[in-house]
């Protein structure tokens, strides 16, 4: 059985040939090999590492998880999708609206455990149906509204819990990564997230030695004075030890608020295979059931054991890209790192100490950028905002997720946020083009960015590809993540 773990050396194994590209299965030697593992760490350290402290889970395992995960989907897809999981931003929002309504860790990776298995369903169904099944049901102008909403959402996590911890630190911050992103080239500015936390961190310990602890709310509480950057569990922690495992928990309203973000999922996942499958000139239609499916699975069993969900990143991608380097091997480099991370207390320690100061400069940035990758999908689409088929569900349904609108069931259960916002707008379409004019519905096909070829490929090795007629998406993940 091909399980895509063999490579054939590319070249002499030092440096490819000007234009030319380290395919999937081929590699460069060894020490190059994990050089560029290493690499691929650093590019999803920001979002990867962020990701588990805003959730309020374990870091470490976060970490040691995003390793397995990828390790997964490399054996799942054969070699031939070059992607790595690492932990998704898009359940930030999940998280914070399950504990403001009083359960903990345990009732999120509940929730997402939930979601993960729909994934993974989703994932069949297009390896036995094709994409059209998606299409069908989540055309752009769905995802784009619920990938919107999913964003946008997480605006008071940042506006009421961590701005306020530290505002000019935030706000410095906030600058900083704002100029990186922008100004920086190549592999520095896909790693902006990760210089943004360094430089917070820096400037935390600088202005803690200048101007002492500073009078401010923590996490949302009562002001009380603190120092911005606390390491002292940094030197408790061990160098070796094992990540705290939990169980997870089920609870429906839970679970109902996270659902949603299976439809974020489903569209990053098609993104991101296209993307892949242009860089490397080879078609993975055949490969886009099997990726999602392999994702889904991944956050089956890293929820199952208390972590966050995975995702694939568009980070890693885009150091592809930069480096024409698509070697498998690399990846299986960098799983390996991720799981030598997860098995250091004291890192996971650093990582949590992140200051909540820098926290509101970077999610001030990331979280708007995981919003607007939904006005991408829209744009890559072609979607017309002037039809009011396109228009009304779409702009109910932000309302309502953004603005934390409510709908009350029971006396003990109520939809409100991001689950009523996407099921207005998925219902809303579906149910408006039912009765809409002739006109209305006369536009453009229903296929999301990044998933035009998929449209009657089976998800069999035999299958061959069509030519993409829609703009690959590769946004900034973890995003979604």
């Amino acid at each position: 059985m091909n399980l895509g773990v063999r490579w054939t050396l590319h070249g002499d194994g030092r440096t490819p040939a000007p234009g030319a590209v380290v395919r999937p299965d081929e590699r460069l030697s060894w020490p190059r090999t994990a050089g560029l593992g290493a690499q691929h760490v650093v590019a999803m350290f920001g979002a990867s590492f962020v990701a588990p402290v805003l959730m309020g889970l374990d870091p470490n395992l976060a970490i040691m998880m995003s390793g397995v995960a990828t390790v997964i989907f490399l054996l799942a897809t054969r070699g031939r999708v070059p992607s790595y999981l690492g932990c998704s931003l898009s359940f930030v929002g999940v998280a914070a609206t399950i504990r403001a309504g009083g359960g903990d860790s345990a009732t999120i990776t509940g929730a997402v455990f939930v979601v993960a298995v729909a994934l993974f369903l989703s994932g069949l169904a297009v390896r036995r149906f094709g994409a059209r099944i998606i299409h069908t049901a989540m055309p752009p102008i769905v995802t784009g509204a619920v990938v919107m909403l999913i964003g946008f959402n997480l605006a008071p996590v940042t506006a009421s819990t961590y701005w306020p911890q530290d505002q000019w630190t935030a706000l410095l911050v906030m600058l900083f990564t704002g100029l990186a992103v922008v100004c920086l080239r190549g592999f520095l500015s896909r790693i902006a997230i990760f210089l943004g936390l360094i430089f917070g961190y820096l400037l935390s310990w600088a202005l803690d030695r200048i101007f002492g602890r500073i009078n401010s709310p923590m996490g949302g509480g009562e002001a009380v004075d603190h120092w911005r950057l606390d390491l002292s569990g940094v030197g408790k922690a061990d160098w070796i030890g094992l990540p705290s495992f939990h169980a997870p928990s089920f609870e429906m309203s839970a679970i109902l608020v996270a659902l949603p973000v299976v439809i974020a999922l489903i569209a990053e996942n098609a993104g991101h295979v296209k993307a892949v499958g242009e860089m490397t000139g080879e078609p993975l239609d055949d490969k886009l059931g099997t990726a999602i499916a392999a994702d889904g699975a991944a956050s089956m069993l890293s929820t199952a054991v208390g972590g966050p969900p995975n995702t694939t990143y568009s980070e890693n991608i885009g150091v592809m890209a930069a480096t024409r380097v698509y070697s498998t091997a690399a990846y299986w480099a960098a799983a390996g790192f991720a799981l030598l991370f997860g098995l250091c207390p004291k890192f996971g320690a650093v990582v949590a100490a992140i200051p909540g100061g820098v926290l509101g400069g970077i999610t001030v940035i990331l979280y708007g950028m995981i919003g607007l990758l939904g006005a991408q999908i829209w744009i890559n689409a072609k979607v017309d905002l002037r039809n009011p088929l396109n228009l009304v569900p779409a702009a109910a349904g932000i309302i309502i997720g953004v603005g934390g609108v409510s709908l009350k069931i029971t006396d003990t259960f109520e939809l409100g946020g991001i689950a009523l916002g996407t099921i207005v707008v998925i219902t809303g379409y579906h149910v408006l083009r039912a009765f809409a004019p002739a006109h209305m519905k006369d536009q453009g096909p229903l296929l999301d960015a990044g998933t035009s070829a998929y449209d009657s490929d089976s998800d069999s090795d035999s299958a061959s590809g069509t030519d993409a007629r829609t703009p690959k998406d590769t946004g900034p993940d973890g995003s979604h993540r």
